[in-house]
């Protein structure tokens, strides 16, 4: 038996040695995190800001990119059946897609402070889909897509939604303020029994 332990404790010392070379030569990966709004109703003919933010372990760099895709709704786009390219940002700088959205897509944010926001100026029935903003900042550059719904309504649309919310609003406060008042009544209704009651004591 006292035979067998050197081996075993060999064995150990350089299965611990092992593991502690692959931990520290290779350097494990993180995930980046990329969010945008879910959705962005904008009315036709004026600016839509696509924004988009992203979380790294990694300090941004020359090396770090941006790509923005887009995805139509309407089945007779040519844009409609894969997500395609329309700006890619790399070294500090952009570089629009193609002819639809060259003159129309800016970048507005900061790569330093992890904004990677552009804007859509101005604004088509045939930019009505999905668009998705990509961040690879290497070695992170495992992570999820961020996508965005584009809504491009009429300016009337656009209006009735407005007051649809103003209405709801109002409704809302004048229920609380009704509310309100009728608890004061409550409570005020307590206290006068109350008092009526001690005074008849």
């Amino acid at each position: 038996m006292e035979s067998k332990w050197p081996n075993t404790i060999r064995r150990r010392i350089l299965f611990t040695g092992f593991t502690l070379c692959v931990v520290l030569v290779t350097r494990p990966t993180s995930a980046i995190e990329i969010h945008a709004d879910p959705e962005v109703i904008v009315q036709n003919g004026t600016t839509g800001i696509l924004r988009c933010t992203f979380k790294s372990s990694e300090v941004v760099s020359s090396v770090t990119t941006v790509t923005w895709y887009f995805q139509s709704s309407h089945p007779d786009s040519q844009f409609y059946k894969s997500p395609y390219v329309i700006f890619y940002f790399t070294g500090g700088r952009g570089f629009p897609g193609p002819e639809e959205f060259k003159d129309r897509v800016q970048f507005i944010g900061d790569i330093n402070k992890r904004d990677v926001s552009i804007q859509l100026s101005p604004t088509y029935f045939s930019d009505n889909g999905t668009f998705f903003c990509d961040v690879k900042n290497p070695p992170d550059v495992k992570g999820t897509q961020a996508r965005t719904e584009l809504r491009v309504v009429l300016k009337e649309s656009y209006s009735q939604n407005n007051t649809t919310f103003i209405v709801a609003g109002v409704c809302g406060a004048l229920l609380v303020l009704v509310l309100i008042a009728v608890a004061a009544c409550i409570v005020m209704r307590v206290l006068h029994n109350r008092h009526d009651y001690e005074g008849a004591r």
